[in-house]
């Protein structure tokens, strides 16, 4: 997950922040990527088992998963705009490329402030607060979780007899594919591509 976010981050330094406009295609594929990172970042491990069972353990607990909650929400946030600026789309000046590009920076870094929470305060408080047995239910679950993982793998793309079946293990191998080690709810996110006009066919390719 975590070389996910900084690799996206990087192509837009490199990249779109050194344009003077973008095209409508490169705002679809910002919009895609951090809707996929957002998803992503949604189905690991930590958010669905650990973070559950922290849920109303200790006050410090609450507090935390707030402060991660605030931070999903952010990240939410910076995708409801940059899709708004898809669906209203323009020609973009310099100083909205710039904007844009700042949006997408303030997206990976508190979905990586985000990573880091969890690793130097989520896993203290989880290792004081959790039980034994509750840790042993933790561990099978991430162990069922990784078999299905593996399973989900397996599955051909041409399979059609369990759409459903599919559609879940699909789920979780692109949850896996950046892996990094809440329950906060994740909205379903509703992607739209436009159909461009000929007027913006035309200014794209010129």
């Amino acid at each position: 997950m975590r070389l996910s976010l900084l690799s996206f981050q990087k192509y837009v330094q490199s990249t779109l922040l050194r344009q003077q406009r973008l095209t409508l295609s490169q705002l679809e594929y910002a919009c895609e990527t951090l809707e996929r990172l957002y998803q992503a970042c949604h189905w690991r491990k930590i958010e669905l088992y650990l973070i559950p069972a922290l849920q109303n353990a200790t006050e410090q607990a609450n507090q935390l998963l707030d402060e991660l909650s605030r931070l999903n929400q952010s990240a939410l946030s910076v995708i409801r705009r940059l899709q708004a600026e898809l669906d209203s789309a323009a020609d973009y000046s310099e100083q909205q490329v710039t904007e844009i590009c700042e949006s997408i920076e303030t997206f990976c870094t508190v979905l990586l402030q985000r990573l880091e929470k969890e690793e130097k305060e989520l896993f203290t408080i989880a290792r004081a607060t959790i039980g034994g047995e509750a840790w042993f239910d933790i561990a099978n679950k991430f162990l069922a979780h990784d078999a299905q993982v593996v399973e989900a793998r397996r599955v051909p793309a041409s399979a059609d007899k369990d759409r459903k079946a599919l559609s879940q293990a699909k789920q979780v191998r692109a949850s896996l594919q950046s892996e990094d080690e809440a329950a906060v709810p994740v909205p379903k996110l509703r992607y739209h591509r436009r159909t461009r006009s000929a007027h913006r066919a035309a200014a794209d390719t010129a």
